[in-house]
């Protein structure tokens, strides 16, 4: 008898609170023998860590994966390629994958690069939404995204910010990382600094609130998940 093949699911797990897990974010996950969780080089595990506040995971499987931080295109695919060939390893034996990703699973996820090689492969795949890190912030800092008829712009900090402040309607600036003075540099000269604020990690124990960037700036350079909202 032929053995049913797993299902690949990509689960949003919010930007650091547990408390923002969804039910049916639990629900797949507690469902799941397996969890593929992206891996740092210190061999930090953060969405796993996010996970484990909110759920019992001592039954399951850990497959920890090792994205690389490189911009070298082919780089990137063959992280990606390796560990779709070990999760595909379960799914070919039946047993359904989850792999937690930070906010949600629909943008700047690596899950989604992963999910598109699996299908390739032949094996059923299925996103489940998470809060993103960018309405956590929002909600942080008790302001509005969107106003009637503006609309609102996500894009890495890494882009041409000076097209980026000619377009109308809010910004959310994501993945600043190293690029935050030139960032915070550009706002200053393009846009307003005391129409923008900074939140870094969300949710985590090491949270850094910058409401007003007029007022105060990161005097230490900030990470990964550092992420500028610049209102009109």
């Amino acid at each position: 008898m032929e053995i049913k093949k797993g299902v690949f699911y990509g689960v949003g797990v919010g930007p650091g609170d547990p408390e923002l897990l969804t039910v049916k974010a639990l629900r797949v996950m507690q469902h799941c023998p397996v969890l593929a969780c992206p891996q740092t080089k210190s061999g930090e595990m953060l969405a796993l860590n996010i996970v484990q506040q909110a759920m019992d995971v001592s039954d399951k499987t850990i497959l920890p994966l090792y994205f690389t931080m490189s911009r070298d295109a082919e780089a990137q695919r063959q992280a990606h390629r390796k560990a779709v060939e070990e999760i595909c390893g379960y799914l070919e034996k039946g047993q359904d994958v989850a792999m937690p990703n930070l906010g949600d699973v629909s943008i700047y996820s690596t899950y989604c690069y992963l999910m598109e090689l699996v299908k390739e492969r032949g094996f059923e795949t299925q996103m489940v939404a998470g809060v993103p890190s960018f309405c956590a912030i929002a909600a942080r800092l008790g302001i509005s995204l969107t106003e009637m008829n503006s609309p609102l712009h996500i894009v890495p900090g890494s882009m041409d910010l000076d097209g980026v402040f000619q377009w109308p309607g809010n910004k959310v600036l994501m993945k600043s990382g190293k690029q935050m003075p030139e960032v915070l540099k550009t706002i200053a000269e393009r846009a307003d600094l005391s129409k923008s604020a900074m939140v870094q990690n969300c949710g985590l124990p090491t949270e850094q609130v910058f409401a007003n960037l007029a007022e105060e700036l990161p005097q230490e350079p900030t990470g990964y998940f550092a992420t500028v909202i610049v209102k009109e």
